[in-house]
This record gives structure tokens, C-alpha cells and sequence, in this order.
């Protein structure tokens, strides 16, 4: 998410050009001109029903109306061309192996820092680095089990990583309800366009999981989700998730330590797992060795995980690849581990640690976005472009106070995917998190993603929690 106020016209539109419809929406074009308004405004309605049916809610932190709310969804897709995807997902290959080998490293024998690509303090005085973790390898070395990367495009061929979500990536499920009700709606869109299916997400999923067991695992593995509880704000993919993969959903509680490893309570007594997938942040998964105050983990599940009994999944202490000075150096990461160039480009990222380049932040202001190291979700964050005088004082004073705790990117001009209003289609800006699925047998990745979408004109924040939107994404077979 970028955020800022831009006019329409200097924005690279994804479905039109200046002399029509672009090859990859030519199909839909020619079929969204033949219908009826009064149709798609009724679909669009069925739309947003099933999703209250359904229960595909998220709940907003902070708010004093914290109620569940609907993400909602657009139904015009966005489309991609298969040479586009397939440029897109080799580098998101390229740079979730580099991320994986980045954090093996630093949780080993840190031959980047050694190498002074990186400076040690960025590592050292880290919160989301955890000395629990060192000299300690996860099974198959697997550490970014599920990668979300937050991709943006400004051009025809530029296409650029926002951020890394290595820890705890959500939105999968939206991705793959919005397919479904595309299907559900236009059946016949997908009889004359070739898109290629993401339905078979929770089966790559559960099947990378289990290959992702550990050694000590005897036939075939038991999976199961760990989730905070029905308050937590993703509970709906987290519940969604499990039922896909036919995998059991357990909260703390429901789990202890048997013989060494981590059991599950049923109604036949206590189960082994050999994969948990956590959607527990480090803090709150263990209360022997992290938060003693959590309700949320289970106390000792570090010592089995240190002692090889079970996968977690992503792995604790993942999150310093989501760090977002980290993140300024990934192309240096990526040449690092690969020995090669960076397929996908970073956004221009400036340090405000660094003395020089905060000043510079400081007296360009007004035309930069500013973001926590460790933010996520659109909180905590200034938009220069958006800001009045009195915003971009105190932020100033954020700054000064703790410049280490914030980066600097310029305000892009994001690309636009028509939405449907009741006078037509209308541009609005769009970002794309595709999930990447990692194991010891290779990189799996889903054609498409999450395409989310900024419903306001002019604005450039597209996350659910600040009144973004979903759309399907396509991505041709040919």
C-alpha cells in the first residue's frame, strides 16, 4: 500500500489503451460491452450477499466500532497476459529463495554480515530478530513456508515489490472466494477466456506442508492450523484454510506437550502433529520462552521445535525479512544467495537511520510516504501527498525522536483496473500480493493473487482496513 492524491490521466491503465481495449481484456471488453447495467449491478449485489452468507468478514483493530466487516469485492477482474505473469512469478521465485537463504544465514553462520552487504545492527537491534533461533535449522531448512509479495505497476513492463510478507501473509482466501464467485456469476466469461485455475491452492498447500515435516515423522503427517481465536481479525481464512485442506483447527488450548511432542486433544485422546500452521505471532507462541503472559501458544512448543519433533509454519523469527529497512536491501540479498541481478525491482526506499537521508525525508515531506520498519495494514503511517500542516509537524517530530523506526518511498503513480459504479466502469488503483508456497521439494506459486483495490478516486491505499477493496485476478493460459 502507497498512499497519496493523483490525477487519473497520468496513470498507466490496464485495460485501455489510447486505442482500445489492451490484448489481454480484449474478450471481457467485447463481452462487458454487451451487457446490461441494470444485470451487473444486481450480480454485484449477489455478490456482496454471498460474502454475508458466507461469513467473509474481517474485523478492524483499533476502532471503536470494531465490528466484522465486509471486504468489499469488485467484479470487474483484473487481468494479466501470461508472458506478464510468467516474468512476475520467476522473480518472486527468485527473490523468496533469496529470502529463505537470507534468513538460514542469519540464524547461522551470517556470511552476509560478515560480508558487510548488511550492517550487523540492522540485525541485531531487530525486533523480530530471535536469538531462540540461532545455530537451529527448521526441517528441510524451510523457514518462509507461504510468502505473500506485495507487488505494484507503474508501466506497461514495470512492475515492483512494495514489501515481503515472510511471517504471516493473509488474503489467500479471498483470492480463491472471488474466483469462485466469478465462476458462480459468469460461468460464461470462463467458456470463451482461458484463465488459469487457483482452486488448487489448499491441495499445494497442505502438500507442501507435509513436506515440510520433520524427520521424526512416521506415514503420513498430521497438519493442523493454529489460529488466536474467533476475535482475531483473519479467524474467517484461518477457519476456511483448515476446512480446504481437510486439516483440523486448534486454538492453544487445545494443544500440550506428549512425549515429547505436540498433541492435539480429540475425542480418542491426544494426537500427534508434525506441521503446525501458526497464525500466532512469535510473541504469543510460546510462554516458557517468549510473552509468559500469552493464552495463545502452547508452553514448551519451542523446546519440541528445537528438539526436531514438529514444523511450524513460517518459521519463528521470519519476521525480519518483513522489516522494511530490511527490505531496502533485498536486491542486495538476491545477488547475494543467487548470483544474480533481481528479476523484480524494489521501490526507491530511503533510511531515515541514516543522518543524511533523514534530513532529506524531513525536507521532502510532503511528497513522501513514511512507514514503520515493523507496519503493516496502512497503521502508523504518514502520507505526505494527503497530509495537512499540522500531520506532517508531528510526524516530523516521529521522526526525529526515532528515525530508526521509518522509511521513506516516493508516491508512486500506480496503475488502475476499472471498478463497476452505476455510471460504468471507473479507474481506480490496484496492487497484487501473489502466494508463494516453499518446501524442501521446490517453490510452488499461484497463477494470479490477490488483487486489491483502492474504491476512492484518486487514492492510492488499497488495504481492506483503510476502505480497500478485492478483485479476481486472471491470468491468461496463453
Amino acid at each position: 500500500m502507497v498512499g497519496g492524491m493523483n490525477t487519473e490521466n497520468t496513470h498507466f491503465n490496464e485495460m485501455r489503451s489510447t486505442v482500445g481495449a489492451r490484448r489481454p481484456y480484449a474478450i471481457y471488453d467485447d463481452w462487458f460491452a454487451q451487457q446490461d447495467n441494470e444485470r451487473l449491478t444486481q450480480k454485484s449485489a449477489e455478490a456482496e450477499a454471498f460474502f454475508r452468507r458466507t461469513g467473509i468478514t474481517f474485523n478492524v483493530y483499533g476502532q471503536t466500532d470494531a465490528e466484522e466487516r465486509l471486504i468489499p469485492f469488485d467484479l470487474v477482474p483484473r487481468i494479466l497476459a501470461n508472458h506478464e505473469w510468467t516474468k512476475l512469478a520467476k522473480g518472486i521465485e527468485q527473490r523468496v529463495y533469496a529470502i529463505n537463504a537470507f534468513l538460514h544465514d542469519i540464524y547461522n553462520r551470517q556470511e552476509i554480515l560478515r560480508a558487510g552487504v548488511l550492517p550487523t545492527d540492522l540485525i541485531a537491534n531487530n525486533d523480530a530478530f530471535l536469538p531462540q533461533m540461532m545455530n537451529f535449522s527448521p526441517p528441510g531448512d524451510v523457514y518462509t513456508h507461504i510468502v505473500g509479495t506485495d507487488i505494484v505497476r507503474t508501466g506497461e513492463d514495470d512492475f515492483f515489490v512494495l514489501e515481503d510478507n515472510a511471517r504471516t501473509p493473509s488474503g489467500v482466501s479471498y483470492m480463491l472466494e472471488n474466483r469462485e464467485t466469478m465462476l458462480q456469476m459468469f460461468p460464461e466469461l470462463f467458456s470463451n477466456i482461458r484463465v488459469q485455475p487457483v482452486s488448487d491452492y489448499p491441495k499445494n498447500l497442505r502438500r507442501s506442508l507435509e513436506a515440510s515435516a520433520p524427520r521424526s515423522c512416521n506415514g503420513r503427517p498430521c497438519v493442523a492450523v493454529l489460529t488466536p481465536g474467533i476475535h482475531n481479525s483473519a479467524y474467517y481464512e484461518h477457519s476456511f484454510l483448515a476446512d480446504q485442506m481437510g486439516v483440523e483447527l486448534v486454538e492453544g488450548h487445545d494443544l500440550r506437550v506428549v512425549d515429547g511432542h505436540i498433541a492435539m486433544r480429540t475425542t480418542r485422546g491426544y494426537k500427534v502433529i508434525d506441521v503446525l500452521y501458526r497464525r500466532v505471532d512469535d510473541d504469543f507462541l510460546d510462554p516458557l520462552t517468549f510473552n509468559p503472559k500469552s493464552m495463545l501458544g502452547v508452553p514448551g512448543i519451542m523446546d519440541v521445535y528445537r528438539a526436531g519433533n514438529i514444523a511450524i509454519a513460517n518459521a519463528p523469527g521470519t519476521g525480519v525479512a518483513d522489516d522494511k529497512a530490511i527490505y531496502s536491501y533485498v536486491p542486495d540479498i538476491v545477488e547475494f544467495y543467487t548470483g544474480e541481478r533481481a528479476i523484480l525491482k524494489n521501490v526507491l526506499t530511503h533510511r531515515c537511520s541514516e543522518p543524511d537521508t533523514l534530513r532529506y525525508v524531513l525536507d521532502n515531506l510532503a511528497d513522501l510516504v513514511v512507514k514503520e520498519v515493523h507496519g503493516s495494514g496502512g497503521y502508523g503511517m504518514l502520507v505526505g501527498p494527503a497530509a495537512s500542516k499540522t500531520e506532517l509537524a508531528d510526524f516530523a517530530d516521529k521522526l526525529r525522536a526515532n528515525p530508526a523506526n521509518y522509511i521513506a518511498q516516493p508516491t508512486l503513480a500506480l496503475s488502475t483496473v476499472p471498478i463497476f459504479t452505476e455510471s460504468g466502469l471507473a479507474p481506480r488503483h490496484v496492487d497484487l500480493r501473489p502466494f508463494a508456497l516453499v518446501s524442501p521439494r521446490g517453490i510452488n506459486i499461484t497463477p494470479g493473487g490477490l488483487t486489491r483495490v483502492a474504491l476512492q478516486e484518486g487514492s492510492l491505499v488499497v488495504n481492506s482496513s483503510q476502505g480497500g477493496g478485492t478483485k479476481d485476478t486472471w491470468v491468461l493460459e496463453d
